[in-house]
């Protein structure tokens, strides 16, 4: 399953890169990176987890201080959005891991 979560993770880097230079036609960008970070979340390391929403909290920032340089300050920003969809997927899906984590840790019999 490793190799299903690393695959998730390039193709969400790739698609995005490519979403910031080419309008992709019939594709939604935005949900098909959130489900590739939902994707990879599953398999992502809880120890990660801080600084995935760290990452979620910054990204939009750094797109658009990137948005203001000249010439390809756009597809920068549209990159760094990118990738901040994609992370927000992965941060989605650790919440929800902890959650049932402790959801289990609540309801399993004491021992």
């Amino acid at each position: 399953m490793d190799k299903v979560y690393a695959a998730a993770r390039a193709l969400a880097l790739l698609l995005a890169i490519a979403a910031a230079f080419v309008a992709i036609p019939n594709l939604n960008v935005a949900a098909a990176l959130v489900i590739l970070g939902i994707i990879t979340g599953i398999g992502a390391s809880t120890d990660d987890g801080i600084r995935i929403m760290l990452a979620v909290l910054v990204l939009p920032a750094i797109g658009v201080a990137l948005g203001n340089i000249p010439q390809i300050g756009e597809q920068l920003g549209a990159i760094a959005t990118n990738l901040g969809l994609n992370i927000a997927g992965v941060g989605a899906t650790m919440v929800v891991r902890r959650v049932i984590a402790l959801l289990k840790g609540d309801w399993a019999p004491a021992s």
